[in-house]
C-alpha cells in the first residue's frame, strides 16, 4: 500500500514539469535567442537539424523584393563576429505557435537593436522538427524592414 501511495505521488508531482509540444517549442525559441544575443556558437549550433535552410526577405535600394539565402553555418560566423563593442539585441515580440506532430512553425515578430538604437524589424519564421532530442530547426525565414515597426 506505500508503494502504491508514493507512485501516485510520485506522478503527480512530474506531472506539473511536463511541457506540451508548443511550450517546448516556445522554450526552444527563446533559449535559441539567448545564445544569439551571447553570441554563442556553440549552443547555437546545438538547435540546427542537419541541414538548415535561411532566407532573408527584403526591399532592395530600388523598392524590389528580393531573397538572400544562406548557410547556418555563415549565420552562426556572423553572429559571432560581431565585435564585442557592438552592443546588439533581438526583441522578441508574442511567439505564436502551431504544431502538428513533428512539425511545427513559429512566427516570432522582433525589433533589431545595434547599440540601443533600432537598426530593423519584421518576423522570424521558424520550421522546426521534432526529434529525440527535443525541437530543431530545419528553416529560418526572416523579414527586415527599416520602417513600421510595432510588433
Amino acid at each position: 500500500m506505500r508503494f502504491l501511495y508514493f507512485f501516485i505521488m510520485f506522478s503527480f508531482a512530474f506531472t506539473g514539469f511536463s511541457q506540451t509540444k508548443e511550450e517546448s517549442a516556445n522554450t526552444m525559441v527563446k533559449e535559441f535567442f539567448k545564445a544569439f544575443n551571447q553570441q554563442d556558437s556553440v549552443k547555437l549550433k546545438s538547435f540546427a537539424f542537419e541541414e538548415v535552410e535561411l532566407k532573408s526577405i527584403v526591399k532592395n535600394d530600388q523598392g524590389k523584393m528580393v531573397v538572400h539565402t544562406d548557410t547556418y553555418d555563415n549565420f552562426i560566423s556572423n553572429i559571432v563576429n560581431i565585435p564585442r563593442e557592438v552592443n546588439f539585441e533581438e526583441r522578441l515580440g508574442i511567439v505564436e505557435i502551431k504544431t502538428d506532430g513533428y512539425l511545427a512553425s513559429v512566427w516570432v515578430p522582433y525589433e533589431f537593436y545595434l547599440n540601443e538604437e533600432l537598426s530593423h524589424c519584421g518576423v522570424n519564421i521558424f520550421q522546426l522538427i521534432y526529434t529525440q532530442k527535443g525541437w530543431k530547426i530545419i528553416s529560418l525565414f526572416d523579414t527586415r524592414k527599416k520602417q513600421a515597426c510595432k510588433y
